[in-house]
């Protein structure tokens, strides 16, 4: 059949008598049909003919819907290709008339044009088709779960394409959906929001997250290792400090760490060694291209964060040194030297201060044994909580252990006159 013998059977299936479902029926025999033609040129002119056909408002709204669903399945069946990508743009092409009739079908048809373009690498279209999806101002109401979904997938093509503030916005309204601690997308968004914060270079942050990943039950042993070999690049990367440094307090005690490549910096870093700049080679391979990037003065994040950290062993060995000597320790120029180390004076991340008429730094040795008695203090406290949450939850329990105490020999705590824990 020809196109214009195609035209004319459609033309009178408009103006044919019967009930909903009759017509329907009818427009389904032409869709077979067109869908048996053995060329692709033909079938495709004809499905183009067969969508025209059915989006004419002459044609009942109810009787529209239902074939339009049965051209987006016929679509996705199609696979990937050229010619389901054409005739994919081809009907959201005619549906932006009445898209507000059609919004469920010009969904689905984005979801499979997105899938197209994604294995074509085009990234940015792809996730530029799923966000013209009417998620929040259509009369179309889309689950929790499908926003979500859509969300984390339009941010993951983002993120692919490097535009990370939009690829940060769909994360954020991916957040505003409160996915359950076991749901089956919270993986994948705080993938998402770990790839987010190390592009936008909150690489402390972005250690947090990746670490906390390394540890998912969800994710393969490959892609916890993966996980794990970005938690330590962004935490090498972070500004020093306390923060970082009981990072990687963390990831050099973590086993797996020692079979990765990046171990020796770590265990540099975490020993307080100075790291020379020759040193640095193998672990510059590592980087992202995001990663090499230059902060505002100029600096690439890994060079700041080595400086850095030198400058934090350097008043671990010194009481005191003056900024020539500093520099050539640290091999940058003494004036550079003397910038950074106020700047982390006055940020807080390095105890000393400067001394202007000799040119030096002085370090002070902050005294720990306060500060162990303060985490101990903590630590107790916290135990008691836990012991009262218990008690109030389980006072059964509670009374069977003071019994069985009691029994062997040691005294029930509550009959003690001093505190549990003081």
């Amino acid at each position: 059949m020809s196109a214009v013998q195609y035209r004319q059977l459609l033309a009178g299936l408009q103006s044919s008598a019967g009930s909903p479902k009759e017509q329907a029926d009818r427009y389904r025999e032409v869709l077979d049909n067109i869908l048996t033609i053995s060329t692709d040129a033909e079938r495709n002119e004809g499905l183009k003919i067969f969508i025209e056909s059915v989006v004419n408002e002459n044609v009942s709204l109810v009787i529209s819907r239902q074939l339009l669903s049965d051209v987006a399945a016929n679509l996705q069946s199609m696979g990937i290709g050229p010619m389901p990508k054409e005739l994919c743009l081809f009907t959201l092409e005619k549906l932006q008339p009445r898209l507000i009739s059609f919004q469920e079908q010009d969904a689905t048809i984005r979801q499979h044009l997105a899938e197209i373009l994604e294995q074509e690498n085009r990234w940015q279209d792809a996730a530029t088709v799923l966000s013209e999806i009417p998620f929040d101002n259509g009369q179309k109401q889309y689950t929790k779960e499908y926003k979500l979904k859509t969300y984390l997938r339009i941010a993951r093509l983002y993120l692919d394409c490097g535009e990370i503030n939009k690829a940060e916005a769909f994360v954020n309204r991916a957040s505003l959906l409160h996915p359950d601690q076991e749901h089956e997308h919270l993986i994948l968004h705080k993938i998402c929001h770990a790839r987010v914060l190390d592009y936008k270079g909150k690489f402390m942050e972005a250690a947090q997250k990746y670490n906390e990943l390394s540890y998912r039950p969800g994710l393969s042993k490959d892609d916890q290792m993966n996980a794990l070999t970005n938690a330590l690049i962004c935490a090498t990367l972070a500004s020093a400090g306390q923060v970082r440094s009981r990072l990687l307090a963390t990831l050099f005690k973590d086993e797996r760490a020692q079979r990765l490549p990046s171990f020796n910096i770590l265990e540099k870093m975490h020993l307080d060694r100075i790291i020379k700049r020759s040193e640095l080679d193998e672990f510059s391979q590592l980087l992202k291209p995001h990663q090499k990037g230059l902060k505002e003065d100029g600096r690439s994040y890994l060079e700041s964060a080595i400086v850095e950290h030198n400058l934090l062993s350097a008043s671990a060995l010194y009481d005191n040194v003056t900024f020539a000597e500093l520099g050539a320790l640290l091999e940058i120029p003494a004036e550079r030297a003397e910038k950074c180390a106020s700047q982390m004076i006055t940020e807080g991340r390095l105890a000393g201060y400067i001394d202007q008429i000799d040119g030096s730094v002085e370090f002070h040795k902050p005294d720990v044994l306060p500060q162990w008695n303060s985490r101990i203090e903590q630590l107790c406290q916290q135990v008691n909580g836990v012991i009262e949450k218990i008690s109030s939850a389980h006072p059964d329990w509670l009374a069977q252990l003071t019994t069985f105490a009691s029994q062997n020999g040691q005294p029930p705590e509550q009959d003690k006159e001093e505190p549990m824990v003081s």
